[in-house]
Parts: structure tokens; C-alpha cells; sequence
């Protein structure tokens, strides 16, 4: 456990003593920014329908800052290591395969955790713009706030193995930006399938269909394990790469 707590604090360091998680936090406020100023218009001039957790969580502006931010959080975790040499240096020390994954792993989700601390505020500065928002609900809103963690977690673990399967990190970003998108797509595919058995199987992947659900406070069990598990599996199968490179 030591080990991983060392390993996890040299992962935050990485990000905050150097420019790439305040450049990630700048494109990160900007495109909520920008959303939030929109919605935060359209509830001033009473144009703005619905409820404030589907406004918040179902916008274009939360999906574009979800693909945007999790390839530049993940795209350095291995591929940086590899091109700098510095992954043979790590894995040639007495430390667990099991533990560099996780602690990368959790590197990058706590600075994911903490890009959208601010946005909390959100919420409450939404509903005092009036609009046709019924009394603030705050059951969905937090609802919405535990399904970007489980997507989220379920984002980072695919960008960290597109990461480690390559040691350039723009290849790493569009691996993974490519994956996240096909995830998405999958919430309008069932649309175009005709037959159930596809359709059901793509629903699974559909993090577009899931949000809508937490945003009205919906919380499935199969989702949270759905994500859950898929998060474990690709953190597995990171491990397992990295003991094979090891052996090698």
C-alpha cells in the first residue's frame, strides 16, 4: 500500500507541478463555461425547458467536455513512460504491476474528480435565473453527479489502456477520443438495428441512454455494475499487458 501511495502521489505531481492539469482545467472551464452561460441565457428569458439535472448532464457541452478532457488526462499515463524510457526504469524496481496501474489510474481520475468539483456550484446559480425549471430536485442532480463518476472511471480506464499501448501520446489521444465516440454512438445505433438482440447488446454501451437516466435520478443497479465491472476488466487487461512487457 505504500508503494501505491507513492506511486499515486508522483502521478499527481506530475500533473500539478507541471502546466498539464491547469491547461486541461482551462479547456475543461471553458467548454462548461460556455455551456453553462448558454443554459444560464436561455433560463433567463424563459426559453429553457425541462429539468436542471437533464440541462446540466444531457447537453452537447457535457458530452464535448467529457471527450475532450479524458484523452488529455489519460494520453500521457504509459506513453510518455515509453517514450522517455522511463517504464523499463519503473518496472525494473520492486514494484506490483497491480499497483502502477491503479495508482495511474487513480492519478488521473482524482484530477478528474477535481475538474468538475466547481461545477457543483452549477446547480444553484442555474436556479436563480428563473426560467421554466420547476423547484431545484437536488435527488437527480446528484444522481447525474455518481453517473459522471461511473462513466468517467469507465473513460479513463480505456484511455489508460490506449496509453499503454502505444508511447505517442497524440496516437494514445486519438485511440482514445475514437473509443469514447463509438461508446457514444452506440445511444443512437439501436435506432437503425433492427433486430432485438443487437439492439440490446448496444444499449449496454449507450453512456448517452445511461446519463438521461441519471439525470432523472434513475439509478439502475446493472448500470452502476455495468460500469463497475467494465472499468475492472480494462484495468485487468492493462495489468496484464504490463506483466507481459515485463516478462519480455
Amino acid at each position: 500500500m505504500r508503494t501505491f501511495f507513492h506511486l499515486w502521489r508522483r502521478e499527481m505531481a506530475s500533473y500539478f507541478r507541471t502546466p498539464v492539469a491547469y491547461v486541461i482545467g482551462a479547456f475543461f472551464l471553458a467548454i462548461t463555461g460556455f455551456g453553462f452561460w448558454m443554459l444560464a441565457a436561455r433560463l433567463a428569458q424563459g426559453t429553457a425547458e425541462g429539468d436542471l439535472a437533464g440541462a446540466l448532464f444531457g447537453s452537447p457541452w457535457y458530452w464535448l467536455a467529457m471527450l475532450v478532457v479524458t484523452p488529455l488526462l489519460t494520453m500521457r499515463l504509459f506513453a510518455e513512460e515509453q517514450r522517455m524510457g522511463t517504464l523499463e526504469m519503473l518496472l525494473a524496481a520492486p514494484v506490483r504491476e497491480v499497483e502502477v496501474v491503479l495508482a495511474k489510474f487513480a492519478g488521473a481520475y482524482a484530477t478528474f474528480l477535481l475538474l468538475w468539483g466547481p461545477t457543483l456550484a452549477y446547480a444553484s446559480i442555474l436556479r436563480r435565473c428563473g426560467g421554466q425549471l420547476p423547484p431545484i430536485d437536488w435527488g437527480p442532480v446528484a444522481a447525474g453527479y455518481l453517473g459522471t463518476a461511473l462513466i468517467g472511471s469507465f473513460f479513463l480506464s480505456a484511455g489508460l489502456l490506449c496509453s499503454l499501448l502505444t508511447r505517442h501520446q497524440a496516437v494514445a489521444a486519438m485511440a482514445c477520443l475514437a473509443t469514447l465516440v463509438l461508446v457514444l454512438a452506440a445511444g443512437w445505433l439501436p435506432t437503425y438495428l433492427h433486430v432485438a438482440q443487437i439492439q440490446e447488446a448496444v444499449r449496454v454501451l449507450a453512456a448517452s441512454r445511461h446519463m438521461q437516466d441519471f439525470s432523472a435520478g434513475v439509478i439502475d443497479t446493472r448500470t452502476v455494475v455495468w460500469y463497475l465491472g467494465a472499468t475492472v476488466l480494462l484495468l485487468f487487461i492493462s495489468i496484464r499487458l504490463l506483466e507481459a512487457r515485463r516478462l519480455r
